[in-house]
Parts: C-alpha cells; structure tokens; sequence
C-alpha cells in the first residue's frame, strides 16, 4: 500500500508538471498568434509620383500580409499636391489602422498626409504644418489653388475628428486664432503645440515610446522594402530627370533633322522617350492615346 500509495503521489506530481509545462508552452504560442503586425513605411523624400508609388505598393503588401497597422516614419518639406492628395485618400480608404510618427518635419504637402492618418506623433523638436501652395520658385500661388487646398486640409481633418479651422489655417493666413497664431500668417505648430491643440496625440522619443502610448506589446514590424525598380521608376519620375530626357528629344529630333540620314541624335531621342514614357505609363500617369499622339506629332 506504501508503495502504491508513493507512486500515486509521483503520477500526480509528473502530472502537474506537465501542465505547468503545456500551459507555458501553450501561453506562449497565444501570446505570439496574437501579436500586432506593423508594416512599416517611410516618407522621407519629397512627395512625388515615386512617394506615391511606394505608398501603394506598402499598402498592397501591408493588406497581403494582413497588417493590423501601418506606421508611416515622416520627415518631408512637401512637394507636388496631387501626389499628396492621392497619398492622403488611399490612407483615408484603408481598413488598416493608420499611425504617422513626424520625426522634425511634415510641412506641406506632409502636412496633409499626416492629417489622413488615424493617430499622429511627434518627436520632441517637430513641426507640422505651412501648407500654402507654392510654385517651383517658392511664390504663393493664385487663390484658386489656396482655396483647393484649405478644402482638402478641412475635409481631411474632419474625417479624423480633428480641427478643422486649424487645419485650414495651416493654408490660409486670413483664419483667426488669436490664441494660437498672428493675424496675417500661416500656421505651424510644434509639436507640443500640435498636441495642446488636438492635432497630434503625443510626444515622444522613439517609435518604442509610440507603440507604450498605443498600448501595443511586442509587435511584429515588417519594413517595407524599396527594389531596385522602386528606385529605378523613383529616379525617371523625378522632375529634374524627366524635364532633362524632354531636352534631349527635343534636341535628338531637331538635329536629326539637321542632318541626312538615321543617325546618332535620332538614337538618342527615340532612347530618351522609352525612358521619359516608359514609368509614366506603368504608374499610369500617361494614356496610350497621350503617347500615340506624341509619336504622331512626331511623325
């Protein structure tokens, strides 16, 4: 009976320890299937049609792994609206959660991005804001487009629960907050500003502060990851390149006819269209009937 009873108590004993053992094991394997997956974009050049592309494809890769958020890591002066605009609607008509982490700027074009987004943090030191539309030459645009833009700045605000008449303040020097701003200027914000005023929701230090402020424990980060193509199409988009491929057609074609004969120049332009058309049509910037007149212009 001793002996039996001895054994008993060993049976129970191996027993528990093998459910300490599973229930570790099992908590562990809950812990890790409930883990929050963050894909991870960065906007840190202008916004241009390349911004617009990487934008797109994180997104299509973000919703193929089914991210439960995606974090954008900003630090833009602007750049082109239309990108930006087109930027700001696919974060707007995403199911997937949206966090902006400003670290220094978001002005412009930025500016309305990081608005699109569900959550916005700053680094201590960052500013967002100074939307105006410029030109190339940094002069302030005619009325029309300001009034487009402090449309777009209010309706984006206003999906997100923010304030609107700052947001347009950031476009429109003549918008009265006495509390926050001079009559007559634009509006920029620290970041300890943009919080006490309810644009952003926190300052910190690091994107490890932003997911403690979040609540979110341990995340699976997956960084979006730019290809070689990415950068290839990023660099014939640029206007500087493209605007340069233009002088080169031009020139190719005006010397070819120069001079008798299929020569070097025409190589040249024929070579410098590919290039010029060739991202365009992909991002679907350029229409096929858009390049069949340029070859029948050129005809």
């Amino acid at each position: 009976m001793g002996d039996m009873k001895i054994n008993y108590n060993r049976l129970l004993f191996l027993f528990f320890q093998v459910a300490i053992i599973w229930g570790c094991f099992g908590f562990k394997s809950f812990a890790q299937d409930n883990r929050l997956t963050v894909y991870e974009l960065s906007i840190h050049e202008e916004i241009n049609a390349n911004a617009w592309r990487n934008t797109q494809q994180a997104f299509l890769k973000a919703s193929s792994q089914n991210a439960d958020i995606i974090l954008i890591k900003m630090n833009t002066f602007g750049g082109m609206v239309n990108f930006a605009d087109s930027i700001r609607r696919k974060i707007l008509d995403s199911p997937i959660k949206s966090i902006v982490y400003i670290d220094h700027n978001a002005a412009s074009a930025g500016a309305l991005i990081a608005l699109a987004c569900d959550k916005i943090y700053m680094t201590k030191g960052s500013s967002i804001g100074a939307a105006s539309v410029v030109n190339q030459a940094g002069e302030v645009m005619p009325e029309k487009y300001q009034s487009y833009m402090r449309g777009l700045m209010r309706a984006t605000a206003e999906a997100n629960g923010r304030d609107a008449e700052i947001a347009e303040a950031f476009v429109d020097p003549d918008v009265d907050l006495p509390a926050i701003k001079e009559t007559g200027k634009v509006l920029t914000l620290t970041s300890s500003e943009a919080v006490k005023v309810g644009i952003a929701d926190g300052v910190v230090k690091d994107i490890q502060e932003l997911f403690s402020q979040e609540g979110i424990v341990n995340p699976e980060i997956v960084i979006h990851e730019i290809t070689f193509m990415d950068s290839l199409m990023g660099f014939l988009t640029n206007p500087a390149v493209q605007g340069f491929l233009i002088v080169l057609i031009m020139g190719g074609i005006y010397f070819e006819l120069s001079t008798p004969g299929v020569g070097l120049p025409l190589i040249v332009a024929v070579l410098s269209a590919f290039l010029y058309f060739s991202p365009l049509y992909l991002e679907g910037l350029a229409a096929n009937w858009e390049i069949m007149l340029f070859a029948v212009g050129v005809i």
